[in-house]
């Protein structure tokens, strides 16, 4: 027989026997119920368990979500990952997990479309699910915006990692936290400086992580948009999906016309989140990915509006 050829003559046992070969076995007798009111529920038990817990829940859930935007495309569907959890006190043994997966099923059923307002509901709606206090729920996306080149006005697809992060306590009320991370090009100010007829570019990561405040309106400002334009304005150049050779030209001639450090960056961005009204306290962070060395080049900083009503 030729060697290429498939020997289909082995014998093999029956499937059933296959599997008690790698071993497995007869179901045995059930004597515990099967319905969930005869069911002990231990996560339910009232005793002294010690410490209370600061929380308690599941992470890195991934789900369709809905994304409303003030930037084309004005609503995308995207993969969210969520986290979420709740505080258990000491005389509460544990949370049912199920809880959380349940109501986000839910939303999603009704079209969950993330945003501020829907996410405080929903925060509100699970601690009392949860029969607890409070709650939080977390969820970083990919959030896409179109971009056109400068001089063809052709069009590709860009995107940013965003982060919603809503706290929510029944005596509080809620804390809203959001975070963008844009990418920008950069050229070295030193670079250009030192250098007869060139300067070296790279690719930058600004992430904003910014407190809202209390009485922000998501139907008047994007915060997704803003904290995007914070960064792409007050880079040395933007990214672009489609360049042609004359988009190309103006892009990096805009690069080497407005040269960066990532202590510029931070600088300038800061300076925007300052203005923005509906900012309560921010940190910017820039990472450049340095195309002459093998390390990245970080700066940061954080800024507090709040210590200045003190």
């Amino acid at each position: 027989m030729n060697k290429t050829e498939l020997n289909h003559n082995k014998s093999l046992p029956s499937k059933e026997e296959r599997h008690k070969l790698f071993g497995s076995v007869k179901p045995g007798p059930r004597t515990k119920p099967i319905d969930k009111k005869g069911m002990a529920d231990l996560q339910n038990s009232k005793k002294d368990f010690l410490f209370d817990i600061d929380m308690v829940g599941i992470s890195n859930v991934k789900h369709p979500i809905r994304i409303p935007s003030q930037l084309t495309p004005e609503i995308q569907t995207t993969i969210g990952t969520f986290s979420f959890g709740s505080s258990i006190a000491q005389g509460s043994k544990g949370t049912n997990m199920s809880r959380f997966t349940e109501q986000l099923d839910q939303y999603h059923n009704e079209g969950f479309a993330v945003d501020i307002a829907t996410m405080k509901e929903f925060t509100k709606e699970l601690a009392g699910r949860l029969k607890q206090n409070d709650s939080e729920v977390e969820v970083t996306f990919p959030w896409f915006f179109e971009r056109k080149g400068p001089y063809s006005d052709l069009t590709g697809m860009n995107y940013a990692d965003a982060t919603i992060r809503v706290e929510y306590h029944k005596e509080t009320g809620h804390d809203i936290t959001v975070s963008l991370t844009g990418k920008i090009t950069t050229l070295c100010p030193c670079s250009k400086e030192i250098s007869e007829y060139s300067a070296h570019n790279q690719r930058g990561n600004v992430t904003m992580t910014i407190k809202l405040t209390d009485d922000f309106n998501e139907q008047e400002v994007d915060w997704k948009a803003a904290l995007l334009e914070a960064a792409e304005s007050n880079a040395s150049a933007r990214i672009h999906p489609v360049l042609k050779r004359p988009d190309e030209k103006m892009v990096t001639e805009q690069a080497y016309e407005n040269p960066r450090f990532v202590e510029d960056i931070v600088r300038l961005v800061a300076a925007d989140l300052y203005e923005y009204d509906f900012v309560e306290s921010f940190t910017v962070m820039c990472r450049n990915e340095e195309s002459i060395h093998l390390h990245d080049a970080v700066a940061s900083l954080s800024y507090d509006k709040k210590q200045e009503r003190e």
